[in-house]
């Protein structure tokens, strides 16, 4: 008979959230994802507008709205929370608590994206 015997403490509860799945829904840019939220809210917009002038069939562009999402409109806003927080904020868990901090400069300015470096001050 094999039995195995579990871990306790800590290392178990850290194995435990590390095995916890990442989903990550941000976009590589504020402008990108803004741009597929028009789409995706544009898709679905028009196709319920639609439905007067071109009949049911308008309908069928709405499923087109989830591929632009990435699932559905919350998942869209998550990866909106995400994209802006990308690189300024950070999670650490310890002893069975997670908490969200500031990055540190260091990281901070390993993340950043390029594109903002032709950018004028003015605009930011």
């Amino acid at each position: 008979m094999n039995t195995v015997k579990p871990v306790q403490g800590a290392k178990a509860r850290a194995a435990a959230q590390s095995a916890a799945p990442q989903t990550n829904f941000a976009s590589k840019s504020v402008p990108r994802h803004l741009a597929r939220g028009a789409i995706g809210f544009g898709l679905i917009i028009g196709s319920i507008a639609l439905v007067p002038v071109a009949g049911p069939a308008t309908l069928l562009a709405a499923p087109l709205a989830l591929i632009a999402f990435r699932g559905c409109p919350t998942c869209w806003m998550v990866g909106l929370a995400q994209t802006i927080s990308l690189g300024r904020l950070e999670r650490q868990c310890a002893d069975g608590v997670c908490t969200l901090t500031k990055a540190h400069p260091a990281a901070e300015a390993t993340t950043e994206p390029t594109a903002r470096i032709n950018v004028p001050a003015v605009s930011r």
